[in-house]
């Protein structure tokens, strides 16, 4: 059926928070209260990516863009756009700074350096109809897969495509599953590694919640090319919209012969079985994720032998990543040298990064393999929010390093940032101003990897903990200069004793904000100062007795009641005596500065 529009709302988690599935709803009701439900195609599809101006409404053919949708304007999107022929105008994207509506999507600055391959159908499609995904060159490549390519040949197109994978490590993807191909074994499994835990991080969330299918028919190939018959997506419980819409995913490809046995009557045998994880950082490390599969806690094992001789229950076994396998489908559409032009000589292809943080516009970003941090923060992300100064940005979550300034310009590809002290990881991108601490970020990541700290090794169970109290100490202005030699030689030893690459890269935070900012640090140890005012112990607030007018207002505000009058008899000629903080009770809270309208609360 034609339709004269088509509506896309957003149905990624992020915008079903904000009442995105009611915005879908109010659509759905408007378009059938004004006679123009037979006119109207009203989609709900997965991120569009540009998460800081959600939830967002794409009408098509104009390809209007409207942002910060609500509710209550599905009502005048109807009435005006679908039966007037007239865009709303208040709703439509303008950039900051012209406040210039783009001529097409294409047009804003946030999607202009971006080559959407791992993304190409997130925000385009309906992600529980198969019919779309197939419509747009879907389950093309498995054709080939079946019935025209051996699994040499499968192979060989991955070593064409130069992919890498996508969970941080960058090993070949093509090496694996050669490894694992000619493994000796009647019974070998594929496994998706879904257990996203990176604070910050959500590229594969997004992809499985807009695109699931591609993530089937990546493991469909994988298991064609290495001999397995049996998958397994392992998620984490705390996705439950990636894990519904992957269920019906995986239902309908069923009921189409995409999965079971004799697939499209070629022979061949898989089927893909979810695996719920309990939240456990350290199970994105490989072997600790086949323990927990197995029903098992959740710790890693020695290496070797690798996963792709022994693993799921003894096992030939390869594990991928949900980035990883969703390039899987265009390199057998396309061809795997069709993604090696897209990239650098040794990283191909493009990557997916969550730009989050102090970044105007935050969001999913898949950028080419080479775009420098530069282009993605200042171009992509619009720069730094409230013109405050750069300060510096993470990538790879809790195991990658601060990068600062200076580097800014470096092509982003996994050799690159290894030098830097940081590393690829799944894509978490943290951008800083001057208003953090490096101190504190590096102790915020140190008390989450003891926390994620499986505690099977020693290095990483007590040299985690170690580290965490020498940043406690320093933060709490008893630092003394000596620690920070001591928290490289703790890092060091981690790095290199260390089971897995938690504990060996659990130290890359300390590591390279005490490189990059070593002025930083001594200012806690020898001025027991904290410039960004993070670290409570170091702050003090204290009242301006002239400018003081004694309204009170700071001491209504103050959660601990320490902020009282002065001795009214101190102050004969003032009709209000100023107030003072009692300093032992001050929690360093900053709500008495917040509520001053006399700038009498000094900071120090």
């Amino acid at each position: 059926m034609a339709y004269n529009h088509y509506i896309l709302t957003c149905g990624g988690t992020g915008c079903e928070s904000n009442k995105g599935a009611e915005i879908y709803q109010k659509l759905v009701a408007e378009a059938d209260k004004q006679g123009v439900k037979a006119e109207v195609q009203i989609v709900k599809t997965g991120c569009f990516g540009f998460c800081e101006k959600g939830p967002i409404v794409k009408v098509l053919p104009e390809e209007s863009f409207y942002v910060g949708v609500i509710p209550e304007d599905a009502q005048e999107i109807i009435a005006e756009h679908i039966l007037k022929g007239r865009e709303v105008k208040r709703l439509l994207y303008k950039e900051d700074e012209q406040k210039k509506i783009p001529d097409s999507v294409e047009d804003i600055q946030f999607y202009q350096k971006q080559v959407r391959v791992v993304l190409r159908n997130c925000g385009v499609i309906n992600p529980e109809n198969i019919d779309e995904y197939i419509a747009r060159e879907g389950y093309s490549g498995l054709e080939k897969v079946l019935f025209e390519w051996t699994p040499e040949q499968i192979i060989e197109e991955m070593k064409a495509s130069g992919l890498r994978g996508r969970g941080g490590a960058g090993f070949p993807t093509w090496l694996k599953w050669d490894l694992a191909r000619k493994a000796q074994n009647d019974t070998k499994y594929v496994i998706c590694n879904a257990d996203e835990g990176d604070p910050g991080a959500y590229m594969d969330r997004s992809t499985i919640e807009g695109d699931p299918h591609s993530i089937i028919e990546g493991m469909i190939t994988a298991g064609r090319a290495i001999g397995a018959h049996q998958g397994f997506v392992y998620i984490r419980a705390e996705y439950p919209l990636a894990i519904e819409r992957l269920r019906i995913a995986l239902k309908q490809a069923e009921e189409y012969g995409l999965l079971g046995k004799n697939i499209l009557g070629s022979g061949f045998d898989f089927d893909i079985e979810i695996r719920l994880g309990a939240g456990a950082f350290v199970c994105g490390e490989e072997t600790a994720l086949i323990k927990s599969v197995e029903g098992n806690r959740g710790m890693p094992v020695p290496k070797p032998p690798f996963p792709a001789n022994k693993g799921l229950w003894q096992k030939p076994t390869i594990i991928n990543n949900v980035e990883t396998l969703a390039n899987i489908p265009v390199i057998t559409a396309k061809g795997g040298a069709w993604l090696a032009k897209i990239g650098t000589e040794k990283s191909k292809g493009t990557k997916v990064f969550a730009l989050t943080g102090k970044v105007k516009n935050s969001g999913l970003v898949e950028v080419p393999m080479g775009t420098t941090l530069r282009e993605i923060i200042f171009e992509i992300g619009g720069g730094i929010k409230d013109g405050k100064k750069f300060k510096g940005v993470q990538t790879g979550g809790p195991s990658g390093g601060i990068i600062t300034e200076k580097n800014l310009d470096t092509p982003i590809d996994y050799e690159s940032l290894t030098a830097m002290g940081s590393m690829m990881g799944s894509g978490g991108m943290i951008v800083m101003d001057e208003d953090d601490c490096v101190v504190d970020v590096a102790r915020f990541y140190m008390e989450f990897c003891v926390d994620e700290s499986c505690g099977k090794c020693s290095p990483c169970r007590i040299g985690t903990t170690q580290i965490l109290h020498l940043l406690e100490k320093i933060a709490n202005g008893n630092g003394e200069e000596s620690d920070l030699e001591k928290l490289n030689n703790i890092g060091t030893a981690m790095t290199k004793a260390s089971l897995c690459m938690l504990g060996g890269s659990a130290a890359n935070p300390t590591l390279s904000t005490i490189r990059n900012f070593r002025d930083e640090y001594l200012e806690h140890i020898h001025d027991r100062k904290c410039r960004s005012g993070k670290c409570k112990k170091l702050v003090s607030f204290s009242i301006d007795p002239v400018k003081c007018i004694g309204c009170g207002v700071c001491a209504k505000k103050c959660p601990t009641n320490c902020i009282v009058a002065e001795d009214a008899s101190k102050y004969p000629d003032r009709k209000r005596p100023p107030y003072i903080i009692d300093q032992s009770a001050c929690l360093k809270c900053g709500e008495c500065m917040k509520a001053c309208k006399f700038s009498s609360i000094n900071k120090a």
